[in-house]
């Protein structure tokens, strides 16, 4: 990620920016998996990795913020992790469960599925695009576009919740959400298939 990207992560952390309330499709997907190893992508201050190891995970947690993993650390069963996910590389066939809210690098999901393990389970929330947002960030490609995760997961994974709607946060604003469960299929991909 960009310094700038960095710098603006790091920001809302040291000025205490800590969502309130839990992920309701982690608190209640999660148990779907069936094993015990958990990783939270782009964790920021934890709070759904402090859900999992309520719920008997062991959890790695990555961020690339100094302030929120530093803010993670000494805690029995999780292992965060400060990384860049322009370079980091995830570990493959490690994963029971992976976590990824509010965070959105297409990049990243090959990776994700050559992380889980066979029947590994994938929980994702965040943002979209539509014309009825009230707030939407400056770059649209932090924003998933209608039907998106559908069209990109549905060959690969047993889609077990798909849901997008629209909602109000704290500030007031109106914004447009997509949330997906899905477990790993058998078998195996490579890169040029998961784009295919």
């Amino acid at each position: 990620m960009s310094l700038e990207d960095k710098e603006r992560w790091e920001k809302k952390y040291v000025a205490n920016f800590i969502p309130q309330g839990n992920v309701e499709v982690v608190e209640l997907y999660s148990k779907l998996a069936e094993g015990r190893r958990a990783l939270d992508l782009a964790c920021g201050m934890g709070r759904n990795s402090k859900v999992l190891l309520e719920q008997g995970f062991e959890v790695d947690a990555l961020d690339i913020s100094p302030t929120a993993i530093a803010s993670l650390q000494n805690i029995e069963n999780l292992y965060a992790k400060e990384v860049d996910f322009d370079t980091y590389v995830l570990a493959e066939n490690k994963y029971d469960l992976i976590v990824c809210t509010y965070f959105l690098k297409r990049e990243l999901f090959p990776q994700i599925e050559k992380a889980l393990k066979e029947n590994g389970v994938f929980i994702f929330e965040t943002f979209m695009h539509h014309p009825d947002n009230t707030k939407e960030p400056s770059n649209k490609s932090f924003l998933l576009e209608e039907g998106e995760l559908e069209a990109t997961f549905d060959e690969r994974y047993e889609i077990l919740h798909l849901k997008e709607f629209m909602t109000q946060d704290r500030c007031g604003e109106y914004v447009m959400k997509a949330s997906m469960v899905a477990k790993k299929r058998r078998g195996g991909m490579t890169d040029d298939d998961f784009w295919a």
